[in-house]
């Protein structure tokens, strides 16, 4: 097939760009270096791989967005905006020429590092708010400002890139009604709520993008789209312990409302001190005063009543071959955000009485609410989130991720939950495993189990897979299944998985009559990796413990390693 041969080293584009080694990847396509054979200069190429897989109606907007994205970049001058050198099509898809920065994106950084020096980030910083402030001044928002698409030149320079998703002023959108487009960890809250973004927007990403720098894990990230949505609306991540002087910036950037945060200009000034060593002393004035909770203002009553704190090869299924506060004591509350340790400074408002904490039950039903207003508010417009880059879309995998992390990519922490273990695979991959769940094998299947395979974890390994994709081998599997069971398909898309679009997840049901008759349900998330093996990694149990189940195969996703990771 022709797209086949479209990727890899040598390729000539437009009879003047040859491909060379891949640099990196994202949701939506790859990056080449390549050689500019007229001008004789290195180049960067994006290959826009999302588009051979999707509908006709999709592959036109991928386009447009790829037109858009050269059309922002070239709208600014400054130095810190990687510049867009030409727009092609080749194979029926389009790509973008760039400017080739020698040295890694601020996410490669920080997995190297594990953290970024606080005026070593300020500096970064001071580097990016200067773009955006020539962005914005040219009528673009980025709108996917993260730590993958800020490039740490090897000669010190910082520069901002992929404008695929700007705002431009004038333009009409492009997106969807109801779509939410960006890495939803760097999303304002004002964009999760479906409000219009500004200017602020970019600069809340900022402030997440440089919390996840210093301290080495992103602050908002949890284990699902929706999770991560609801945090970014109502929770306020841990104080950033490590940031130094850097912390009261990133307090000020991070703040909810837009209208609280400072203008680029102010954040530059404070930035700049920070990179300094000095305090920000002007960043105080965003540092939200601490909220009182109706019950501080009187002791709470004696007794033992608990304080309550925030939450925090083929394959068949398995019957068919193979598995497919102490009493007395003020009440303790969340404070908003805490006073910084360092230095006095005058409150910029009184206190702001809250309603009391909810018991754990009302905050439950709480938590509920809000998720469920969240999903209404991106449903209610026929919401889709091919966009969102929810594995991270970094241009070589991102950051690592807290314990309680969403799903993998590359690079995910060591630190794993209480009540599993890390365990390193004869074939070369790590997993993560219940305490208790042991290693099995059969045929060429690899099985992690506590009861002889009621309840497994299976991993597939497929060197030379015989299909082009992941989802067109997961509906050649389906055919199979529903000729030998009574095979109930729950979902089966292509999705995006440790920044590989050729990944698949399929989810299904059936009765099993054989081994552990009765009801059961499996989950499998299939992908290829960068040399073309097939991974697939799978679980499944009986309907009666599938929720335990589906949370379980969140956290297995979120760490796992490939060979080489």
């Amino acid at each position: 097939m022709e797209h086949s041969q479209s990727t890899g080293e040598g390729l000539l584009l437009a009879g003047r760009y040859r491909l060379g080694e891949s640099i990196g990847r994202g949701g939506m396509g790859k990056v080449w270096r390549a050689h500019d054979e007229v001008l004789h200069r290195v180049v960067a190429v994006k290959e826009l791989t999302a588009g051979r897989f999707v509908a006709e109606a999709d592959r036109l907007v991928l386009h447009a967005r790829t037109q858009k994205e050269a059309r922002a970049a070239a709208r600014i001058t400054h130095p810190g905006v990687v510049t867009v050198h030409d727009v092609l099509e080749h194979d029926s898809r389009p790509w973008i020429v760039m400017q080739y920065v020698d040295g890694p994106s601020l996410a490669d950084a920080a997995k190297e590092a594990g953290t970024i020096e606080p005026r070593e980030a300020a500096r970064i910083g001071l580097h990016v708010v200067g773009a955006l402030r020539a962005a914005h001044a040219a009528g673009v928002l980025h709108r996917d400002v993260k730590p993958g698409n800020v490039l740490l030149a090897r000669d010190g320079r910082v520069l901002i890139t992929d404008f695929g998703i700007a705002a431009i002023e004038g333009d009409s959108t492009i997106t969807r009604t109801g779509e939410i487009v960006g890495s939803i960890d760097y999303l304002a809250p004002e964009r999760v709520r479906g409000g219009d973004p500004g200017p602020a927007s970019d600069l809340w990403s900022l402030g997440a993008t440089l919390y996840t720098a210093v301290e080495g894990t992103s602050p908002f990230r949890r284990t699902s789209p929706i999770s991560t949505m609801q945090a970014v609306v109502t929770e306020e991540p841990p104080h950033p312990e490590k940031a130094g002087p850097l912390a009261p910036v990133i307090v000020a950037l991070l703040r909810k409302d837009p209208d609280q945060r400072p203008r680029a200009d102010e954040a530059e000034r404070m930035l700049l001190d920070a990179m300094e060593g000095r305090r920000p002393e002007a960043a105080q004035a965003y540092v939200p005063t601490q909220r009182v909770a109706m019950e501080d203002l009187e002791p709470a009553p004696v007794g033992n009543a608990p304080a309550s704190g925030p939450a925090g090869g083929a394959r068949t299924a398995d019957g068919a071959g193979a598995d497919g506060t102490t009493a007395g004591a003020p009440r303790k509350t969340t404070a908003q955000w805490p006073q910084p340790p360092q230095g006095p400074h005058p409150p910029q408002s009184p206190p702001t009485l809250v309603p009391s904490t909810p018991s754990s039950s009302g905050r439950g039903r709480w938590r509920t609410a809000v998720l469920a207003a969240l999903l209404a508010g991106v449903v209610a417009g026929g919401a889709v989130f091919a966009a969102m880059n929810y594995a991270g879309g970094d241009r070589d995998g991102g950051r690592a991720t807290p314990p309680t992390s969403a799903p993998a990519t590359k690079g995910a922490a060591d630190a794993v939950p209480a009540g599993w273990h890390r365990v390193q695979d004869p074939e070369g991959f790590s997993l993560v495993v219940p305490d208790g769940w042991k290693r099995q094998t059969e045929g060429d299947q690899i099985d992690y189990t506590p009861d002889n395979g009621r309840h497994r974890i299976r991993i597939s390994i497929d060197r030379s897979p015989d299909f082009e994709n992941p989802y067109m081998h997961a509906i050649d599997l389906e055919r199979v299944l529903q000729k030998r069971m009574d095979y109930v398909r729950i979902k089966l898309n292509q999705n995006t998985y440790r920044d590989q679009v050729r990944s698949a997840l399929w989810e299904f049901s059936w009765t099993e009559r054989k081994d552990f008759p009765g009801p059961r349900h499996a989950i499998d998330q299939m992908y290829y990796e960068d040399d073309g093996t097939e991974y697939a990694v799978y679980m499944s149990s009986p309907e009666s413990s599938w929720e335990t189940t589906r949370e379980q195969f969140d956290i297995v996703l979120r760490y796992w390693r490939a060979p080489g990771d």
